[in-house]
C-alpha cells in the first residue's frame, strides 16, 4: 500500500488519535442525518493506509467538513472516469467548522493578545526551522519514509497556518513561505526516495509554487535536484537534464561555489545515465573545482549539511559506474565510506551497496558478495525503495556472475530470509 500522507499530515496537525477522528465524524454525521456514524478508528486506519481510496459519499462529505478542504486535498483519489455527483459538489462544503478552525489555532500558534488580534514573529519562525533541522537529522539518519513525509507535510501545513492567523512582516511571510516549501521539499525527497513518484510530482508542484513565493533560490536549486531525479526514476531523461541544467543556473550557484559544486555533480550524474561521457566528466571536474573555492565553515541551510567531501566522492563514484569505469567508481566509494559521517546511516547502506554493485561489475563476486552482506538489512527492517532496487539489482548480478555457487546459495537464503524483494 502507498498510504495517504496527506490525510496522515491532516490528523497529525489536528493532534487527534484514528479513533477521536472516527468520534468527530460520526458526531457530524450525526448532525448531517440525525443519526450518529458508525465509523472506527479501522475505518480511518484504511483511509491512511491506502486501503480505501476513495471513501463513500457522506464520509467524504463530513471528512471534508472536519478539514476544511477537499477529499482530492487529502489524499484521496477518486475511480479512473468518475466524477463528483452534482449533490458532492464542493460549493456545499462549509469553508472552516468551528472544528477546522481548531486545527489553526492549536497550541503550536502563538497566542492573541489582549487586543483580539494575533501577531506572527521570526520566533515562530525559529520554532518551525528546529523542526526542520529535526527531520532533517531522522533523514540521514533513518532514512526518508510514510513517517517522514507525513510529518513534513503536517509541519509544512503549519507554516501555511500561521500566513492566516494574523499579521507579520513581509520578512517573516517570506520565512515561513520558505519554511513550507522546505518541508513540502522533504516531503518530496521521502516519496523520491520510496519511489512513489505520483505523491512526489505533486510534492514537486506545491513546493516549487512555495519557493517562487519566498524567492528563494537556494530551495528552488535543492528542488531542481529532487526533481531530477524523479524524472530519472520515471527515464523521462530529457526531463532530467533539463531540471539538472536549471539547477546550475540558480542565483545561488553563482553565490556559493559549495552549491554549484552540488548542482554540477547532480548534472553530471543525468549525464553519464544518458552516456555523454565527456560533458559528464566535464560536469564532474566542474564540481570538484567548485568544492575547492567553496568556505566550508560558512553557515548555510539546513538541508545542506549533507553535502561534504564524501558526499561528492559518493556523486563521482554514481558518475563513474554508469560510464562504465567501475574501478574509478570503486575508488570513490571506498573513500566515501571512509569519510562519511556516523549518523549517516542511511547514506552509508546507499553508497555500501553501490560499492558491492561495482565490485560484482568487476567480476569479483566473493569480494562483492562480502561487502553487501554487510548492508543487508536484518530481517523485517524496512529499506526505502532506492535501496530495496539496490539490493534487487546485487541479487540478479549475483545470480547472473556465479550462478549455482555457494555464495549465490547463501546469498539468495539471506535475501529471502530479510524478505527484501519488492
Amino acid at each position: 500500500m502507498t498510504g495517504n500522507p496527506h490525510l496522515a499530515a491532516r490528523i497529525e496537525r489536528a493532534g487527534l488519535t484514528q479513533g477521536e477522528l472516527a468520534d468527530r465524524l460520526n458526531q457530524r454525521i450525526g448532525a448531517l442525518t440525525g443519526q450518529l456514524g458508525k465509523l472506527t478508528d479501522r475505518h480511518v486506519r484504511n483511509w491512511v493506509t491506502g486501503k480505501t481510496r476513495w471513501p463513500q459519499t457522506r464520509q467524504r462529505l463530513v471528512l471534508e467538513e472536519e478539514f476544511g478542504v477537499t477529499a482530492e486535498e487529502l489524499g484521496f483519489v477518486p475511480p479512473a472516469g468518475r466524477e463528483r455527483a452534482p449533490s458532492e459538489d464542493p460549493v456545499r462544503r462549509r469553508t472552516f467548522t468551528t472544528a477546522t478552525a481548531s486545527l489553526t489555532a492549536a497550541a503550536l500558534l502563538p497566542s492573541a493578545p489582549s487586543n483580539g488580534s494575533r501577531r506572527v514573529g521570526m520566533s515562530d519562525a525559529d520554532r518551525l526551522e528546529r523542526n526542520f533541522v529535526d527531520l532533517v537529522h531522522d533523514d540521514n539518519e533513518t532514512g526518508a519514509s510514510i513517517r517522514l513525509e507525513t510529518r513534513a507535510l503536517a509541519h509544512a501545513q503549519h507554516a501555511l497556518d500561521l500566513q492566516a492567523v494574523g499579521q507579520a512582516a513581509t520578512r517573516v511571510r517570506q520565512r515561513l513561505y520558505y519554511l513550507a516549501a522546505a518541508f513540502t521539499g522533504t516531503a518530496l525527497w521521502a516519496a523520491v526516495d520510496s519511489q512513489q513518484p505520483q505523491r512526489a510530482l505533486g510534492h514537486l508542484h506545491q513546493a516549487m509554487k512555495l519557493a517562487g513565493m519566498a524567492g528563494s533560490s537556494e530551495m528552488q536549486m535543492r528542488l531542481w535536484g529532487h526533481a531530477a531525479l524523479l524524472s530519472y526514476q520515471e527515464h523521462q531523461m530529457h526531463d532530467a537534464l533539463a531540471a539538472a541544467e536549471a539547477g546550475t543556473r540558480e542565483h545561488i550557484c553563482r553565490q556559493d561555489p559549495l552549491f554549484r559544486s552540488l548542482a554540477s555533480a547532480r548534472l553530471a550524474g543525468i549525464q553519464s545515465a544518458l552516456g555523454d561521457d565527456t560533458p559528464a566528466r566535464r560536469s564532474l571536474a566542474a564540481a570538484e573545482k567548485a568544492y575547492q573555492r567553496a568556505d566550508l565553515e560558512d553557515e548555510r541551510a539546513a538541508w545542506m549539511a549533507f553535502f561534504d567531501r564524501a558526499e561528492l566522492d559518493g556523486l563521482s563514484a554514481l558518475v563513474m559506474g554508469r560510464l562504465g569505469r567501475h574501478a574509478d567508481s570503486e575508488a570513490h566509494l571506498h573513500r566515501t565510506l571512509a569519510r562519511l559521517r556516523p549518523e549517516y546511516r542511511r547514506n552509508r547502506t546507499y553508497y555500501g551497496l553501490n560499492l558491492a554493485l561495482a565490485q560484482l561489475a568487476q567480476g569479483e563476486a566473493e569480494q562483492a558478495y562480502a561487502t553487501a552482506l554487510q548492508y543487508l538489512p536484518a530481517p523485517g527492517q524496512k529499506t526505502s525503495g532506492r535501496t530495496s532496487k539496490l539490493l534487487q539489482q546485487f541479487d540478479q548480478g549475483l545470480t547472473r556472475l556465479a550462478p549455482g555457487s555457494r555464495i549465490a546459495v547463501e546469498w539468495a537464503d539471506r535475501y529471502a530470509e530479510g524478505d527484501q524483494k519488492p
